[in-house]
């Protein structure tokens, strides 16, 4: 009976070792994880969890504020508990979803850089067919259907983060998606004669603002409209969008309030056919580079400059939109605004990426064909062909050194890992090099796109050629005040800004 109970105890013994040299192994991984994430930069440590959403709003954050800062609105995700919008949007969209409508967003955006720099983008006189007439009671009324031309190809897909304004006197508060890809502003607005999607607060009612007034046809401010026709002797405007939307109105003004600055004589779309995917928002401020933009239109309150943070997750956490010459961070790294490569898009030369605070050999050219803009409503950052395969093998070839498991690529999303049970990782650096020197240093909040814990994928894409117009997309924004000035022609990065 001796042998058996000696053979238990080795058995136990052997047991004992092999759960000890796991944990060891276990530790000693991740003491290299972290000894490599401590070496000069060339590492960011990421909370895993922070990736996927949240139940509940953390307490606002305060953010510092510069003391020339003009106006500062709360920005928050549409989709996340923080927004406005929380409780009436419904189920959010799913990660292919999500994938797909900035596919769409991607292609919209490029085929009108592509009009734009050959030429083949044509300025419609009166593409918005409608008639919109005024009843007896001062109402107007339609026998037709506004539409909007066929032959206007892709407009842009709408973003994904929100902001609050007031219009009208006295102001209404609105939740809009704020979108630098886009010019004009617009809301939904009463008595809604075609059609209008569902939105959580009140439509706009234009008879309730004593500042309300329709833009006539023969005002310039009428031709600065991409798409434009005339009812009534009123001014119309048409916006489609790369996802389906689309909203068509009455070009107006009124009072925006933007914090607690009144901008009178405000011009936007007064939209009476809207359909698409707002997620409950108002409607849409364009704060492009067009005549239209909330940016040039209060470029003599705010002399062209804004500047926004956004969050390192979409919820959970807010952001801020800045207006005025103080919107720029002291730490913010400059580089030039490229503007001769149309409207609206702000375009930045793009030099070069680093990879684990190495140079990645790629030519400059492989950037300079294409161009690359900044853009508030894209999701995930296009590059070229050459540029994406190059970041992808770099940093896959530090994610194997670290010993992450590799999963299934996603969607659009080539480069992905298994991150199951691990609560903290360390990833190579990703910096993206601009003209002048300026770097974006990727949070790690925006280097990765989780779709599942199983499944966790570098958050950049390939355009599949190297013509195409490159996108730096609001994920790898996060965290960092983003600052556009027209006055100076500048773009900016600054780092920790919220």
């Amino acid at each position: 009976m001796v042998a058996p109970v000696s053979r238990r105890r080795g058995h136990g013994c052997f047991l004992r070792l092999v759960a000890a040299a796991a944990v060891l192994a276990a530790f000693l991984l991740g003491a290299a994880r972290a000894e490599a994430g401590s070496s000069s930069g060339d590492r960011v440590l990421l909370n895993v969890e922070s990736l996927f959403p949240g139940k509940s709003c953390a307490t606002p954050q305060e953010h510092k504020r510069s003391a020339a800062t003009s106006a500062r609105m709360t920005i928050v995700h549409r989709h996340g508990p923080c927004s406005p919008l929380a409780d009436a949007h419904g189920k959010p969209p799913s990660h292919a979803e999500i994938l797909a409508a900035d596919q769409n967003r991607v292609e919209s955006i490029q085929h009108r850089v592509s009009a734009t720099t050959t030429g083949k983008l044509t300025k419609l006189a009166t593409p918005v067919q409608t008639a919109l007439k005024k009843n007896p009671a001062g109402h107007y009324t339609s026998s037709s259907t506004p539409s909007l031309p066929a032959s206007s190809g892709r407009a842009l897909g709408t973003g994904n983060y929100v902001v609050t304004v007031g219009l009208g006197t006295p102001a209404s508060p609105y939740t809009v998606v704020f979108d630098t890809g886009s010019d004009t502003t617009w809301v939904q607005c009463r008595p809604c004669v075609v059609k209008c999607y569902k939105q959580k607060q009140p439509l706009f009612d234009p008879a309730k603002s004593s500042t309300y007034a329709n833009v006539s046809c023969t005002d310039p401010a009428c031709a600065d409209l991409d798409q434009s026709g005339c009812s009534g002797g009123h001014c119309l405007y048409g916006l489609q969008y790369g996802d389906g939307s689309s909203s068509v109105g009455f070009f107006a003004q009124d009072t925006l309030t933007i914090a607690h600055d009144a901008i009178k004589g405000f011009r936007f779309g007064c939209g009476e056919k809207n359909s698409g995917l707002f997620g409950k928002a108002a409607g849409l401020m364009g704060l492009g580079r067009g005549k239209t933009s909330l940016t040039v239109q209060a470029s003599g309150k705010y002399g062209g400059a804004f500047a926004y943070c956004l969050p390192a997750s979409s919820s959970g956490t807010t952001g801020h939109l800045d207006f005025g010459p103080g919107a720029a961070p002291a730490n913010a790294r400059l580089t030039p605004m490229l503007t001769d490569k149309g409207q609206t898009f702000y375009f930045v030369g793009l030099t070069g990426i680093r990879v684990g605070g190495k140079q990645l050999s790629i030519p400059e050219s492989v950037f300079s064909t294409g161009g690359t803009i900044v853009d508030s409503g894209t999701v995930i950052t296009r590059l070229p062909a050459t540029a994406n395969a190059a970041l992808s093998s770099a940093f896959d070839a530090a994610m194997a050194a670290l010993g992450y498991k590799k999963a299934p690529a996603f969607s659009i999303l080539d480069t992905c890992y298994d991150f199951t049970g691990i609560s903290e990782a360390t990833l190579p650096a990703v910096s993206l090099v601009f003209q002048g020197g300026a770097s974006l240093d990727v949070d790690a909040s925006g280097i990765m796109f989780a779709v599942t814990p199983a499944q966790v994928c570098l958050a950049f894409a390939s355009n599949g050629d190297d013509d195409s117009v490159g996108i730096i997309g609001n994920t790898q924004q996060k965290t960092h005040g983003v600052l556009f000035d027209l006055g100076k022609k500048t773009v900016g990065f600054a780092p920790g800004a919220c």
